[in-house]
């Protein structure tokens, strides 16, 4: 396409009372803006800016790869292409001009836009929609011969305009060459005192030029976020949107309205989502799983045949048909080799399970070095942590960990050695062997009888 796209991004958003700018507020885990940057480069534009302005520094952060540029003070929308006229300097096509707070808008409807600029030789074409309320939104208006004469914003509407229904989205694309030329005409002479990108369309019209509209039939395409309800009514709309995709490309879920999925995810065939699963970040599941219910996976790698039952995998790796939960932790640095089981109230950080091995239930493993085939028995602990530094423990294959294990690392299981239940193991245990470490145990007969009897004197 060979577009540029700039995105204004540096509005406050007083109406989502929040110290966090309105383009940072996050949508399946993605901030606001990056939606609208990302829909840009789908679309074909290879230079993208954004302009910023309340909470820079924040809204920056979240667009280290992109070009960036501040709008000090903010005096309007057309101040900020202002802002950005030296960042555009080398632009001589179109230029696409976006809102970072329309997180819905689609590649293919910016790309339509562009096309359809380019296509006319028109030095503008608006994005425009019909509402069935559109209050709060700059209304379209025509000539008498049905053309688009002006854009007024709602502030500014005579009597006789505020019944219009047809508005204007806040999506443009110009010629950048005329847009410039003309950008230092415009003036503040409103209700605001700012200066209105929309007034180019009444500029360009007065001097005979070629101003075009495309409309969408998907108002909620051009949703704009100023509240956290419209946030809410913004993710639910992408929820929809991303589950649809993938309920089409072979993935069950069994109530779609439960399940939210980041559009950043990739997920193989015949996977079934059960409700109240979320998958976040950069996560891939591969064919075949099973996920939920209650479960929350992010930054995660699932492959082939896994089960996870309401649990959660915070970056992991979960080998092909392993099984993980219920009520299961996988914290960072976690893998599971293949058909490797972590099961109930199971939390492993920064360690790897070999091939077949289980942690059935109620285990804290951390930093440890898990061979194949190990059986850890419920209750067992690795000791990682002296208060100063972690050390790892090392099992090897084969290995039996008995209930109730105490791992005090840095410490080494040998190869099919064995460790008694109750155990506190502090010293390496060779290959083959019995690790056992317990206190004598004494039985004082009688004690239990003598104690009932005494308590029974007491009650009478």
């Amino acid at each position: 396409m060979g577009a540029a796209a700039l995105i204004l991004a540096a509005g406050e958003g007083t109406r989502m009372k929040s110290s966090l700018p309105k383009v940072a507020h996050r949508i399946l885990g993605i901030p606001m803006v990056r939606y609208v940057v990302d829909a840009a480069r789908a679309a074909g534009c290879e230079q993208v800016v954004v302009v910023t302005g309340h909470g820079a520094d924040a809204v920056e952060a979240l667009l280290e790869d992109e070009t960036c540029v501040r709008q000090e003070p903010r005096l309007g929308t057309g101040h900020a292409v202002m802002c950005a006229e030296s960042a555009l300097s080398g632009v001589t096509g179109s230029l696409v001009v976006l809102s970072g707070d329309s997180p819905l808008l689609r590649a293919s409807t910016i790309k339509r836009l562009a096309e359809a600029r380019e296509s006319s030789g028109a030095a503008a074409v608006v994005l425009t929609t019909t509402l069935d309320d559109p209050t709060g939104y700059g209304r379209i208006v025509r000539s008498s011969a049905g053309e688009l004469a002006a854009i007024v914003e709602h502030k500014d509407l005579d009597p006789a305009q505020l019944g219009i229904t047809e508005v204007n989205t806040g999506t443009y694309c110009f010629d950048a060459a005329v847009l410039f030329e003309h950008l230092r005409r415009l003036d503040n002479g409103n209700a605001q005192g700012e200066y209105y990108l929309t007034d180019m369309i009444s500029l360009f019209r007065s001097e005979g030029l070629s101003v075009a509209d495309v409309s969408t039939d998907d108002p909620l395409e051009t949703l704009g976020v100023n509240s956290r309800v419209q946030l809410a009514e913004a993710a639910k709309v992408l929820q929809r949107r991303i589950n649809r995709d993938h309920m089409l490309a072979g993935v069950t879920m069994t109530d779609p309205d439960l399940v939210w999925i980041a559009p950043s995810v990739t997920i193989g065939r015949d996977v079934i989502l059960e409700p109240m699963t979320m998958l976040m970040g950069t996560t891939t599941v591969a064919d075949d799983c099973v996920l939920g219910p209650d479960t929350r996976v992010t930054d995660s790698a699932i492959f082939a045949g896994v089960t996870i039952d309401a649990s959660v995998v915070v970056g992991a790796t979960v080998g092909e048909a392993a099984h993980v939960g219920p009520r299961a932790y996988l914290r960072p640095g976690t893998v599971l080799e293949a058909r490797a089981k972590a099961g109930t109230c199971v939390e492993i950080k920064n360690s790897v399970l070999g091939e077949g091995s289980k942690v059935p239930h109620l285990s804290y493993i951390g930093d440890a070095t898990i061979g194949n085939d190990v059986n850890v028995g419920a209750g067992t602990i690795t000791c990682n942590y002296d208060g100063t530094s972690k050390h790892r423990t090392v099992i090897g294959d084969g290995a039996f960990i008995g209930s109730d294990t105490m791992l005090v690392a840095p410490v080494t299981i040998g190869e099919g050695a064995t460790t008694g239940a109750g155990s506190a193991i502090a010293k390496d245990v060779p290959a083959g062997a019995l690790g056992i470490e317990r206190c004598e145990q004494r039985n004082v007969d009688g004690w239990s009888t003598r104690k009932r009897s005494a308590r029974s004197s007491d009650e009478q």
